[in-house]
């Protein structure tokens, strides 16, 4: 088990229509506050009239996308967790739309190790992704979506990948 330290008493929304997965995360994640939805509009409610450390968000059958962009607006880190949706497009926008990461519901086991990587990631300036890419390599995808996974967008992934380099080279430097 990973340590919880940067974890510890954290208050934590997570929102997915599966109420396994609720139970599970909230099992998972027995060290902070958590806040169990299943429903777009009470996660909505609650993301607008609460302050949360973290928003784990299903990206599927609660519009989780719609909630990341209340998220961001509320300055709330937010990871985007999927079984369905768990495709490079959605990769990408999750991406793009300013998610701290995402995971695919098979790792959900590993959500507090993910969770704390984004939180170190976080205090020390760093992009959230880096960790996870580590976490979760090329090879990983390559054998869910084939080798040629980013291919259909060869320009993003390679500003991704110099961005996370640059800042982990920046990071190193202010050591």
């Amino acid at each position: 088990m990973a340590d919880s330290s940067l974890l510890d008493g954290k208050k934590i929304l997570v929102v997915d229509d599966e109420h396994d997965i609720l139970e599970a995360l909230e099992e998972l994640l027995s060290m902070c506050d958590v806040v169990k939805v299943s429903t777009f509009d009470k996660a909505k409610d609650l993301l607008e009239s609460q302050d949360f450390d973290i928003a784990i968000l299903d990206i599927m059958g609660v519009d989780g996308y719609r909630l990341l962009d209340i998220a961001n607006r509320r300055n709330i880190t937010a990871v985007m967790l999927t079984a369905h949706a768990f495709t490079p497009d959605n990769l990408v926008k999750s991406i793009k739309e300013g998610a701290a990461s995402y995971l695919p519901k098979e790792e959900l086991t590993n959500i507090e190790t993910f969770l704390n990587d984004v939180l170190e990631a976080k205090k020390k300036g760093e992009n959230t992704w880096g960790p996870w890419q580590e976490r979760l390599p090329t090879s990983y995808f390559e054998k869910r979506w084939g080798a040629a996974w980013q291919d259909t967008d060869k320009e993003f992934w390679e500003r991704f990948r110099a961005s996370i380099k640059d800042r982990i080279a920046q990071s190193k430097k202010s050591d």
